[in-house]
């Protein structure tokens, strides 16, 4: 065993010299882990057995790049053994070897150094001043040579106080601290070459992190900070040292008191940490915020100081870009504030928005922006950006997943919504949020903005789950209830009673205030409301809430859009009034009035035009609630939409118009702006290509007329084969009326191009249109998928995919195709539930069945003649799903043995109401045509789905 422990070691000391780069680090790990386990080997005879073995004086010129690694490799194995700072004479020789070894920067740079460190810093601290401090003296003299030897007098005076003293440092390089005036010239040249040396790991420096933690001890860290960092270090114009620098910024967070917290974060580095953000808006350019959000992200994760989390909070909000944050507003750092100093950071953001003070910002203005302020209002601009970025950054802490009280939630609910739509005449005690003016009134374009926050505010409170740790609201978590409070109200109830508080109080005013007619129609919402919620909680309750949420929305956006809002709230309110009217239903005629369910599905596709996505979410659950009431008619109405061949109709259901363009750019929207620009560089492309096309179009033969007329009327074609050339007037005159003629083709030209144009924006307005009303298809397929009505869906959907297959391929009407094709085989084709009373049907379904497979047959597109067979199939599923009234014959039972191996054969061989012969007629024609016909577009696999499904 001893001879094999000697040739194990043997082999593990030549492989840590390999000339394969890779092979040297698992020599040394296998070394260390024998190391380990046999404590019997020496230390000092393998460290001899290593510098014998990789000698560098003996070794040959070539070969002393690998005798370096396996030296270097050799200290690395015996110090990860865990066994060399137990042996004295071992770790002496092996900081002497590494001290040797640093000479070898060409091959082995500043590892010895660095591994020097690793093992300084894990010696106690009597063997340090024993044994290292001695050999260990000329580096630590030297340590304003070198970053690696400052580290190594970093670590140890970190380490080992006791030996490091102010009078041992005195000795070793004249001063008794680290951080002073004489040192920070020295300082930071050491700094400025390790932030080179390190710029591709894009980390902080250790000698960096440990010179802020040594001028922190020595109490010297706004010397270190102002002189060493602001005026010393961001002097270079150097990015790796002004990464270096942000670097350290955020790694000093949790170490700083609150005063050093105050004086850092109105510094000259965040001045230039925010300059770096707002010129790095390039996709290639490196983006440092995104490491600045994490720094800030573990200090507020880490610190259990109020005041310290809401002095950068505070700090980052204050830096500004001319008036607007360089913080994101979105950011996610929020949700560690602890509740007292969220609440209070809530208030000072309040507070700024109403009382904006630039003076407690660090604002700067970048090169461009100071270059194109010529006669813009500074200060306003300032007060807006400010205002915008405030209101954004407080309804996104109610969407972050902070711990948040209600009372916080509602506060800020009330303040966004006040400011959106009222404004204080006076103040008064009575609102809080009236208590105090704003020191520079909203303009118009400030409640716009409050006001499209607003409402993404809304989407938020609509769908934020329960809060509180009371049973009830855990009750209600876990029946996943979302927009209600602990006591089960509506938030958007809680804000439409504040709403009701503003219009009645003699203090306020509102934005846009109500007519008599729009006032009147407000308290009879409320009053239909207050009725809705006395039903709540009888049956029905979950249509109950439907109808509520739907009422009290239309009420918030009266005040955005008052003429458009009343038309809908006023239908909307009588439709209420009979859906949970309790008179009798009265058998209508076809020229009876529409229903409550017809005038409520009218309603809703209105809604769906809008851009908003709340008022589509919330029309969605209202129709969900409704489906079991639809009738015939109502479903028509959603069907209308979808009729491709209704598109020319001026007069369908809903009239998708153009102003809706313009709603849709809003300001919480920013991914739709940008899908407008490249909507927008795609119509320039079109522009350009139509203009191709009316360059390489004749002439009109109008135009042609005209210009001929004009031409001979000047005598400029020459017919009376006279030498006189044109005098000037007559000249002038001919230039005149060709200039005029020509002038008014290019408008004929582009009137035409306009008109292209809108008719194709109108095109995509309205499928994107069909594409939301898709969404009630699909509710109605899943939630009423036993409903008769079912039935009627089937060809219209099938007509929107054979016209999508057969038009243009652009990308809106692939979407629209896809979404059609998959509600059509997931909704309906593949459900598992389907209409069980089918027995009045029978003879319509089996018509059906025939005009399904014959279109299948008649098809040149396989692809669409898939989708109208597999109708049939559907069909065929529900007809043998159900039993006949006036047929009363068993199934045929199976042999016994067969139906032990086959429990469902039973239900195999059951037809239910299907007539077999009319439906084997159906099939045999088709699938003779598919056997007899080279070109029918049927296949195969319609087949074999066919015999599987319904083998009987």
């Amino acid at each position: 065993q001893e001879d094999e422990l000697k040739y194990t070691l043997r082999r593990l000391v030549e492989g840590l010299g390999a000339t394969r780069e890779a092979a040297r680090p698992g020599f040394s790990l296998a070394l260390a882990q024998v190391l380990q386990a046999f404590e019997e080997i020496p230390m000092c005879s393998v460290l001899e057995q290593i510098k014998e073995k990789h000698s560098l004086e003996k070794v040959k010129k070539k070969l002393v790049r690998n005798a370096a690694f396996g030296n270097f490799f050799g200290v690395m194995a015996l110090f990860q053994s865990g066994r060399l700072v137990k042996d004295r004479k071992a770790l002496l020789e092996s900081i002497q070897l590494l001290q040797q070894l640093a000479h070898h920067r060409a091959h082995l740079r500043d590892l010895p150094r660095k591994t020097l460190i690793d093992i300084t810093s894990e010696v106690p601290e009597t063997v340090f001043e024993e044994v290292l401090f001695g050999i260990l003296q000329s580096d630590l003299a030297s340590a304003f040579t070198s970053p690696e030897n400052l580290h190594l007098l970093l670590v140890g005076i970190q380490k080992f106080p006791g030996v490091l003293k102010p009078k041992n440092l005195k000795k070793l390089f004249g001063s008794p601290t680290v951080v002073n005036k004489e040192n920070i010239p020295r300082l930071v040249e050491l700094l400025r070459s390790a932030a080179k040396s390190e710029k591709k790991d894009k980390k902080l420096p250790s000698v960096v992190f440990d010179l802020l933690q040594v001028s922190l001890k020595e109490g010297a860290f706004e010397l270190f900070w102002k002189e060493g960092v602001e005026n010393g270090l961001l002097k270079e114009k150097s990015g790796p040292v002004s990464y270096m620098c942000y670097r350290l910024l955020g790694s000093a967070l949790p170490l700083l008191s609150l005063e050093q917290l105050q004086m850092v974060l109105k510094g000259k580095v965040m001045q230039h940490y925010g300059e770096h953000v707002v010129t790095t808006q390039l996709p290639d350019r490196f983006k440092f915020a995104p490491e600045m959000e994490g720094y800030i992200d573990e200090f507020l994760n880490s610190c259990d100081d109020l005041e310290r989390q809401l002095a950068v909070m505070i700090g980052f909000s204050t830096l500004t870009n001319q008036g607007y944050p360089v913080l994101s507003s979105s950011s996610r750092v929020v949700r560690h504030l602890q509740p007292v100093a969220l609440q209070k950071y809530v208030d000072w953001l309040k507070d700024m928005f109403l009382r904006p003070d630039f003076d407690c910002c660090l604002d700067f203005s970048s090169n461009r922006q100071k270059q194109n302020q010529e006669n813009v209002n500074i200060t306003q601009h300032k007060i807006a950006r400010l205002r915008k970025w405030i209101i954004h950054r407080l309804a996104n802490i109610i969407e972050s997943p902070v711990k948040k009280e209600e009372s916080l939630v509602m506060d800020i609910s009330r303040f966004c919504f006040f400011h959106a739509f009222f404004e204080t005449k006076k103040k008064t005690s009575q609102i809080r949020e009236a208590n105090v003016l704003p020191s520079d009134p909203l303009d118009e374009e400030a409640h716009s903005v409050t006001e499209n926050y607003f409402f993404g505010l809304l989407q938020t409170l609509n769908t934020l789950t329960v809060l509180g740790d009371t049973a009830k609201a855990a009750a209600l978590r876990e029946k996943h209830v979302h927009g209600v409070t602990a006591d089960g109200k509506l938030w958007i109830f809680l804000l439409v009673e504040y709403a009701d508080k503003l219009l009645s109080s003699e203090h306020i005013k509102a934005v846009k205030p109500f007519t008599k007619g729009q006032r009147d129609a407000w308290e009879r919402t409320l009053q239909s409301v207050k009725n809705l919620q006395k039903k709540e909680n009888k049956s029905d309750s979950a249509k109950v809430v439907a109808f509520q949420q739907l009422l009290l929305l239309m009420a918030i956006h009266l005040f955005k859009n008052q003429s458009e809002t009343m038309d809908i709230l006023s239908d909307l309110l009588n439709c209420t009034e009979r859906a949970f009217s309790k008179e009798p239903k009265k058998k209508k005629t076809d020229n009876a009035e529409p229903g409550w369910v017809e005038v409520m599905v009218e309603i809703l596709l209105s809604l769906l035009a809008q851009p908003s996505l709340l008022i589509r979410r919330i029309s969605k659950s209202v129709f969900v609630r409704i489906c079991p009431n639809l009738t015939k008619r109502g479903l028509q109405l959603i069907l209308d939409v979808l009729d491709p061949y209704q598109d020319q109709n001026e007069e369908s259901a809903v009239v998708v118009m153009e102003e809706s363009d313009k709603k849709i750019k809003s300001a919480q929207d920013t991914d739709e702006e940008a899908s407008e620009d490249s909507s927008d560089e795609g119509d320039t492309e079109e522009e350009n290509d139509s203009g191709d096309e009316e360059k390489n179009e004749e002439v009109d033969d109008d135009f042609r007329s005209q210009l001929m007329n004009v031409l001979q009327t000047g005598n400029a074609l020459g017919e009376d084969e006279s030498d006189e050339e044109l005098d000037d007037e007559a000249m002038m005159a001919l230039d005149k009326n060709i200039s005029a003629l020509f002038a008014e083709q290019q408008k004929r030209i582009q009137a035409k191009k306009d008109e292209k144009d809108r008719m194709r924006k109108e095109k995509i307005l309205r499928r994107d249109f069909k594409i939301k009303v898709l969404d009630l298809i699909e509710a109605f397929l899943t939630k009423q998928s036993e409903n008769p009505l079912v039935f009627d869906v089937i060809e219209p959907l099938l007509r929107v995919i054979e016209q999508c297959m057969s038009s243009d391929s652009d990308k809106q009407e692939v979407d629209f195709l896809q979404k059609t094709a998959n509600i059509f085989k997931n909704s309906l084709c593949r459900t598992k539930q389907y209409c069980k009373r089918v027995d009045a049907l029978q003879e319509d379904l089996h018509a059906f069945v025939e005009r399904l497979v014959k279109k299948a047959c008649k098809h040149t597109d396989s692809s669409v003649a898939l989708y109208y067979f597999s109708a049939s199939l559907y069909l065929l599923k529900v007809l043998r799903g159900n039993t006949s009234d006036k047929s009363s014959t068993p199934p045929t039972p199976l042999p016994e043995k067969q139906s032990n191996t086959i429990p469902q054969a039973c239900q195999l061989l059951s037809t239910g109401c299907l007539d077999m012969e009319r439906v084997t007629v159906i099939y045999q024609q088709a699938l003779t045509q598919f056997l007899t016909k080279r070109n029918s577009a049927l296949t195969s696999s319609m087949f074999d789905d066919l015999f599987r499904r319904f083998p009987v």
